[in-house]
């Protein structure tokens, strides 16, 4: 327990499980109150693991509480804009203000280029962007309001800087994430908000339940050179979701206080060559 971010209330998407959830309870852990939506519902089709449920948001809320601190939740979709205005609305009425914004969100889907559909395109597309902006859009004139600045963290992946195999959707809408933050960042400066993306390589999550490791082994075997675009540097191949909440959280606090319109690869080293 810390208290970098003692008094601050921090918005996060996707906070039912994962790496959102992980970003909620560090947060928590720091001294921040939070304001924590996730769709806890059905996926697009083309998405092949489980998705949240309620449930997995009541367990956010049990662990953001078990820390002493406030949690207000909404189940919403990213790309309901409305319905994101309202739920941060919601939580500053009963929180007080907004200081922090983590546009968590996503979904991946692996296909080989020539098996996605617009559809899958336009859902993938629509998550991980309009989502993304809809939730920066949802808290910035918050922060902004305060008048005390504040920090915004857009999650992005690997593939938002160098590129992933066999998902072609998902790294032009990471790639749109890094460019997002970077614009954002130029606009709201000089409101003392500072804006940067996050670049996790693989993390153990939900993400890798279900039937996406058979989609990503079934992409892999149409060619078979791209299995190591992503190689780690480190030993470990693969992150756990509080690695990149400490990323967060830092980024969130006033020791990152210079930094904005960063890409902050939290990747072992993968995305470096």
């Amino acid at each position: 327990m810390g208290d970098r971010l003692t008094g601050q209330v921090a918005f996060i998407t996707g906070a039912a499980r994962g790496q959102g959830r992980a970003h909620a309870v560090k947060m928590a852990g720091e001294g921040a109150d939070i304001i924590a939506i996730d769709v806890c519902g059905k996926l697009p089709d083309c998405v092949p693991y489980d998705s949240a449920t309620p449930e997995d948001l009541d367990e956010t809320v049990r662990l953001v509480e078990e820390t002493g601190r406030r949690i207000v939740t909404s189940i919403v979709d990213t790309r309901d804009y409305e319905g994101m205005r309202d739920a941060v609305d919601r939580g500053v009425a009963e929180l007080g203000r907004l200081d922090i914004i983590v546009a968590n969100a996503g979904i991946a889907s692996p296909q080989v280029w020539d098996q996605i559909t617009p559809e899958s395109f336009r859902d993938v597309m629509d998550v991980n962007v309009t989502g993304t902006w809809n939730a920066v859009m949802a808290g910035a004139q918050k922060i902004i309001d305060g008048g005390r600045g504040g920090s915004i963290i857009l999650i992005s992946s690997a593939a938002g800087i160098k590129m992933q195999p066999f998902m072609i959707h998902y790294t032009a809408s990471k790639h749109a994430i890094t460019g997002m933050a970077k614009a954002f960042a130029a606009e709201l400066g000089k409101h003392s908000i500072r804006v940067n993306s996050v670049h996790p390589g693989p993390v153990l999550t939900p993400m890798g339940t279900g039937e996406m490791p058979a989609q990503i082994s079934a992409a892999g075997e149409s060619n078979p050179q791209l299995a190591h675009m992503l190689t780690p540097f480190l030993p470990s191949w693969v992150a756990m979701p509080e690695d990149i909440a400490d990323t967060v959280c830092w980024l969130a606090s006033n020791e990152s206080k210079m930094i904005t319109a960063q890409a902050i690869a939290v990747d072992q080293g993968s995305t470096s060559y």
